[in-house]
């Protein structure tokens, strides 16, 4: 730690700079300030003086302790100059001559005041006009306060040196495995000598990879809580600098600082901005990130065994770290902090619903099926948003409609009670979410409708069809995955079928169907002309799971060609399910029409009424019925013709919305 003194160094140019000053105000004093003067008034020999005092010509006298000034009469007034001779009748002959004269009383200044006026003034007012320039260039070039401090190298790490929010593991649900791989973190720091005694070597990183909004950086505050000691936390992106070698500085001060207040944990969130894969973002690799990195690397892999000082991180791309950061004896564990399964789904919700009042009747189990796929963040503001929602209805407690609510906030925006559509559009749009139901409800193995409704939102939907698994579902076979596939394409099959048209609001279905179609052939081998082979990479796994193919052109145009046709097939299944049952499709039409939403219950029953009275009446439930379309205004018939249907840019887009991880 002896070269931090060696960084200080940088501060000669700034001394520089007020040598300059400096300079600039002595030739202002010495140069330009007498030439000034000596242009505003003309020097003159004694005699000129006498003649223009005897001639009455000269309207001002001062007499000075070495020079005379005076100024003559006319518009000019012009001032004069002439040096004082020994001339006993000066006053006799002024005052005949009418002129107004003077003496100036001789008060010489103090030198140190002089001095402080002529020259330390005018110094520090460039000094603090110099100092106002370099904040306001800072300010625009983004390096705020302090960015030209050379040589400092202080980190910003927030030190809480006794944990204040009491965060514990307790209040950290859902995450059961990621809590025991850090429990061992918590006991060695109570405990050291329980690991000595056998020769275990705590790790001297961990890092916590997942989704974002999973919780891993309040598990960390839960480690620090628990173990009850100082804590360290402080962002990747804060060690990168403006010039090189400052991120550097930073590091080796706060491992200075953590070792000094061992044993501790310093948590550095966001590890990424500056861990990324050297070489991979620049040319020269001699960058500020790899500068920082390197630093990194020789403080983590220079700690004595067993100092007390552990290292957290979290990063949501752990693929762009570099392998020196994470291979054994640096960043030797790596926590999965992964989507709560519905059991932590519900530990997690009634948790932040502790934080609020709440209905005594409130089923958390059903609400966290709701939720599937929601993140430990996202069931944070489900809570919330029930509680919002209790409040704008003048209630004293959040409900079990709140929660339900808030989830389809969440998933698909709020209701929009200006959007009004057209009964054409209207009833178009019931239809198409009748048809994602009836073709999932026809299936085996499609998860339960648990609700559908025709209500505009604020996301761009006019509707959507929510199902909801009824328990933990990890695996998908082939079959589940082109039954999900046919729903998708139940809502334009339902369009096609009933008004012989198709309209913009299977944009997001088709999405889904293509995305899921080409994951089945390039990813799962589930294709009989291409088998188990891997055609595409998933990059960015915890954002987004972006996918890159890995194959040939040729392949490619063969890929696209298996994903048409595969959709093309499960299209047509839902066509020929509708066809079958055309007389319960325009049963739910109408009872969404009029209704604008169904339940699951609801949506059931009017399956299983419409099933008895197809047995009733002597046909089969699967027999094609062609009755014609609800009775709603300006709904065509059946067999209306294509000119007649609504104009395919005229509706929004139409989501349907099941809170499902379709590559599972």
């Amino acid at each position: 730690m002896n070269n931090m003194n060696e960084v200080k160094s940088p501060k000669k140019p700034v001394l520089m700079y007020y040598v300059i000053i400096f300079l600039l105000v002595i030739l202002f004093n010495s140069a330009v300030m007498p030439a000034w003067r000596e242009q505003q008034v003309k020097e003159v020999d004694y005699s000129t003086f006498m003649n223009l005092t005897d001639e009455k010509k000269i309207d001002k006298v001062e007499v000075d302790e070495n020079q005379i000034l005076f100024t003559e009469k006319g518009d000019t007034k012009q001032t004069y100059k002439t040096a004082l001779m020994n001339d006993p009748q000066l006053v006799s002959r002024l005052h005949d001559s009418g002129v107004t004269f003077t003496g100036q009383i001789v008060d010489k200044m103090n030198p140190i005041l002089s001095i402080l006026l002529s020259w330390v003034l005018p110094i520090l007012i460039f000094f603090w006009i110099g100092q106002y320039m370099n904040k306001r260039l800072m300010k625009n070039m983004g390096g705020g306060p302090g960015a030209m401090q050379f040589g400092l190298g202080k980190s910003n790490a927030k030190i809480f040196v006794k944990p204040t929010d009491g965060i514990r593991f307790a209040d950290v649900a859902g995450e059961d495995e990621a809590k025991e791989g850090l429990q061992e973190v918590v006991e060695y720091l109570h405990n050291p000598s329980k690991y000595k005694e056998i020769g275990a070597k705590m790790p001297k990183g961990i890092l916590l990879v997942g989704p974002p909004g999973t919780g891993k950086t309040m598990l960390a505050k839960a480690v620090a809580g628990e173990s009850n000691v100082p804590f360290f936390s402080i962002s990747g992106s804060e060690f990168v600098e403006m010039f090189v070698g400052m991120g550097a500085a930073k590091v080796r001060d706060l491992f200075k600082q953590a070792k000094e207040k061992a044993p501790c944990i310093v948590f550095i969130d966001e590890i990424d901005a500056i861990g990324q894969k050297r070489g991979a973002t620049s040319i020269g690799g001699n960058d500020e990130r790899e500068q920082t990195l390197n630093q990194l690397l020789t403080e983590m892999d220079g700690f004595e065994e067993n100092t007390g000082v552990i290292i957290l991180a979290a990063t949501n791309r752990p693929e762009s770290l570099d392998p020196a950061l994470t291979r054994p004896g640096r960043f030797d564990r790596q926590v999965p902090v992964v989507l709560p399964d519905l059991q932590g789904r519900v530990e997690i919700l009634k948790v932040h619903a502790a934080k609020i009042k709440t209905a005594p009747n409130i089923d958390y189990d059903k609400v966290a099926r709701m939720a599937s796929g929601a993140s430990g963040a996202e069931l944070a503001n489900i809570v919330n948003e029930a509680a919002l929602r209790a409040v704008r209805d003048h209630r004293k407690v959040a409900t079990q409609e709140d929660m339900e609510e808030s989830i389809e906030v969440v998933i698909a925006g709020y209701q929009k009670k200006h959007a009004i559509l057209t009964d054409k559009e209207k009833c178009v749009v019931a239809y198409h979410e009748i048809g994602h139901a009836l073709v999932a409800a026809m299936q085996t193995h499609s998860a339960p409708v648990q609700k559908i409704t025709i209500i505009p939102r604020t996301s761009g939907a006019l509707g959507y069809t929510m199902q909801v698994e009824e328990g933990n579902h990890y695996l998908m076979s082939k079959e589940e995955m082109e039954n999900q596939i046919a729903t998708l394409t139940g809502g334009r099959a339902a369009e096609e079928v009933v008004f012989h048209t198709s309209t913009s609001g299977a944009s997001n279905d088709i999405e889904k169907a293509t995305r899921l179609a080409r994951a089945m052939i390039t990813r799962f081998g589930m294709s009989d002309e291409f088998g188990m082979v891997a055609m595409e990479t998933v990059t960015n796994q915890y954002l987004g799971g972006d996918t890159t193919l890995a194959c040939s052109p040729e392949t490619q145009a063969r890929i696209d060609k298996a994903v048409s046709a595969l959709i093309k097939k499960q299209y047509e299944k839902a066509v020929q399910i509708l066809e079958n049952n055309r007389r319960t499709l325009d049963a739910l039409a109408k009872f969404l029409y009029e209704k604008e939403t169904i339940t699951g219950e609801q949506f059931m029953g009017i399956v299983e009424e419409q099933k008895k009275a197809s047995e009733g009446n002597g046909s089969a439930p699967s027999a094609p019925s062609a009755p014609s379309a609800p009775s709603v205004p300006e709904t065509p018939p059946a067999e209306a013709p294509k000119e007649d249907a609504p104009a395919p840019g005229a509706p929004q887009p139409v989501k349907n919305v099941p809170p499902l991880n379709l590559e599972r």
